[in-house]
């Protein structure tokens, strides 16, 4: 299974761009970080998952 670096930038532009809506997590920047890390994670893990479980 190969990993798709378009789904991979989408998540971390997506989770990035509602992280920073977000004022709990301190500054625009560390918002956006966070938000895009778990979008990368999201993007990666989740359809090897999908991929395990069959679906």
């Amino acid at each position: 299974m190969s990993i798709d670096a378009t789904a991979i930038a989408w998540y971390a532009v997506i989770c990035g761009i509602l992280s920073a809506l977000a004022p709990s997590f301190g500054g625009r920047l560390v918002r956006i970080s966070i938000g895009a890390v778990v979008g990368i994670v999201a993007a990666t893990v989740l359809p090897l998952l999908r991929g395990l479980t069959g679906l």
